[in-house]
């Protein structure tokens, strides 16, 4: 069963909130046949202030910890699920919120080298980051973030009904 189908299946939507991918996460989601049946949408949030201001991160959280880590990547996952779900008038439980921040390289970004990534989910069993460390030239980097997002949706959808 395809991706599309499982989620349509069990009525799950989902919101993204991309920093490194710029968008490729849910343009890749968009070619899924039926997306507009579970894609709510998604913020490209590639600066801070987009994601202090559009998306409430709180600023301490990216001055203290900064915008390449794990509790980054979770409070864009969560954020962005809260936001859509409340637009899209959608039970929570049914959104999925998905984010990625990390460095795409070529040169690295303060103490993160290129490659350093963080995934967030946000899902009715909660949210979590997923830390990578991938290779490769800019698209590279980008391109495996989006593959391996997906492949957390599909594990985060095979948690929650088996």
């Amino acid at each position: 069963m395809s991706l599309s189908q499982r989620l349509i299946q069990h009525g799950l939507f989902i919101a993204t909130a991309e920093s490194l991918t710029a968008g490729l996460l849910s343009s890749e989601l968009a070619t899924e046949p039926g997306a507009s049946a579970f894609l709510l949408g998604g913020v490209v949030c590639y600066q801070d202030e987009v994601k202090v201001n559009t998306l409430n991160v709180a600023p301490h959280l990216i001055e203290t910890q900064s915008a390449v880590s794990p509790e980054v990547a979770i409070s864009l996952a969560t954020k962005v699920r809260d936001k859509f779900a409340l637009e899209g008038s959608k039970s929570i439980d049914s959104v999925i919120g998905l984010s990625t921040t990390g460095v795409a390289g070529p040169d690295p970004v303060g103490i993160h080298p290129a490659g350093s990534v963080f995934l967030g989910i946000s899902s009715a069993r909660g949210s979590r980051s997923v830390a990578l460390k991938l290779s490769g030239t800019r698209s590279e980097v980008r391109a495996a973030t989006v593959a391996s997002a997906l492949s957390e949706l599909e594990d985060e959808i095979q948690a929650l009904f088996g």
